[in-house]
């Protein structure tokens, strides 16, 4: 995330990422406003739609991730299956970063790795490194110095982007823990990302090397299918040998990833779609996907064969939206409050999930929803102080990103920082 728009499926712009992009999100209007082009929207159904640099509905879709996902882990039973906002978050990360990767090629003929990277680091380390020292302290502080060395430790892993493995040592289960789970545990997913975006440019590169007779697009489509084929095969398989390994692992994972850059590359051929086909693609998607967030839970084989209803319902909301945006679910996604969520959504992801599970401990007595809601509350202030004094001006820096050696060493500098802190708490309390 460090463009200034999310871009439309053709010759992309953007991130999330992640949640991510995650995580989430390559980068959204500054302001929260949706900035529309008359020219790219269609007056109706039958209207040719053009290429659009930002899209609504994606930066909806990223709103609508992360709501399900606060709401899951709020306990609001309604929605059993709002983890799934996670795969979301994978498909927008991969449509968007690819997106990046390819109109960057289409510009200078080149794809820069140091520029790559760098970008990540502006996006991703800020906000996660304030919520790891955050959440290390307050631990501490709120849970004693036996829980406060657990976290630290965690906090060690996260910071690395070798949580999920970590966690996979640790024998986590996500959907069904009986032991209280690590304020950090979210961390899995952003580590997921990364670990796949260290792999991605190069493969991405190699791609485009080879084979030269065949266009640009096939050779990347060919790539994407293969690790989709491969990654889905091995979620099905290891979700019924070792759930919780499946559930963290990036084997299992990267389909979801390459599953939404292959909507950025084929973004070209979305565009052809009838607008009627579009339209009831994108209305189909977001019922598909809603279905697994209410109807999916504990007892769900997950990821297996299930995590495929709400990835191809996140695609199929993206895709329709590429050909359709008017009359698809930019109706909805494109409304200010979820523009407003979208931007935030990355800084709302990582914070809200400390905040529950520390003050959860920390209680002598369960929390009600309430207390619950009334925490998410206080996590959306948070995040919206995050976003605005951190994550956006980090991410917004002309000085880092003329730069990549400074954004390369911001990064590694904020790493530290997170490493050196857990080393220290551990040191003064053990």
């Amino acid at each position: 995330m460090a463009e200034s728009e999310i871009l439309a499926g053709d010759l992309p712009a953007k991130r999330a990422g992640g949640p991510t992009g995650i995580g989430l999100q390559e980068d959204a209007p500054p302001s929260g406003k949706v900035r529309r082009r008359p020219s790219a929207q269609p007056t109706a159904v039958t209207d040719a739609p053009k290429p659009r640099h930002f899209r609504p509905d994606v930066a909806g879709l990223r709103a609508l991730a992360v709501l399900l996902v606060v709401l899951y882990h709020a306990g609001v039973t309604q929605v059993s299956g709002g983890f799934v906002g996670v795969d979301v978050f994978f498909v927008i990360s991969g449509f968007v970063i690819t997106g990046v990767l390819l109109r960057e090629r289409e510009k200078t003929g080149r794809t820069s790795l140091a520029g790559f990277y760098a970008r990540r680091a502006r996006r991703i380390l800020p906000a996660a490194t304030m919520v790891i020292v955050s959440t290390v302290v307050m631990s501490y502080q709120w849970l004693g110095f036996v829980q406060g060395d657990q976290v630290a430790s965690d906090a060690k892993a996260a910071a690395l982007f070798f949580a999920n493995f970590h966690f996979i040592a640790l024998g986590t289960s996500y959907l069904t823990a009986r032991l209280p789970p690590s304020p950090l545990q979210h961390y899995w997913s952003l580590s997921v990302e990364e670990q796949f975006y260290f792999l991605y440019p190069m493969l991405f590169i190699l791609a485009l090397s080879l084979w030269r007779r065949v266009p640009r697009a096939g050779r990347l489509t060919a790539l994407l299918v293969l690790v989709i084929l491969v990654s889905f095969s091995f979620s099905v398989v290891e979700t019924s040998s070792d759930a919780t390994a499946a559930y963290f692992s990036p084997l299992t994972r990267a389909w979801e990833l390459a599953f939404g850059g292959l909507l950025a590359v084929v973004g070209p051929s979305l565009m052809k779609l009838p607008s009627r086909v579009a339209v009831g693609l994108a209305w189909v998607g977001a019922t598909c996907l809603l279905t697994a967030a209410f109807l999916y839970g504990a007892s769900t084989a997950y990821p297996g064969y299930d995590v495929a209803l709400p990835v191809l319902g996140a695609g199929a909301v993206i895709a329709g939206g590429t050909a359709a945006p008017r009359l698809g679910t930019e109706l909805v996604l494109g409304r200010r409050p979820f523009q407003w969520l979208g931007n935030i959504s990355y800084s709302l992801y990582l914070w809200h999930w400390p905040v529950l599970i520390i003050a959860e401990e920390h209680a002598t007595t369960p929390l009600s929803l309430v207390h619950k809601l009334v925490l998410v509350l206080v996590a959306l202030a948070i995040s919206v102080i995050s976003y605005v004094l951190i994550e956006n001006p980090v991410r917004r820096s002309s000085w880092l990103a003329s730069s990549n050696v400074r954004s390369l060493v911001m990064g590694g500098a904020l790493i530290a920082v997170s490493l050196t802190v857990a080393y220290i708490e551990i040191a003064v309390h053990g």
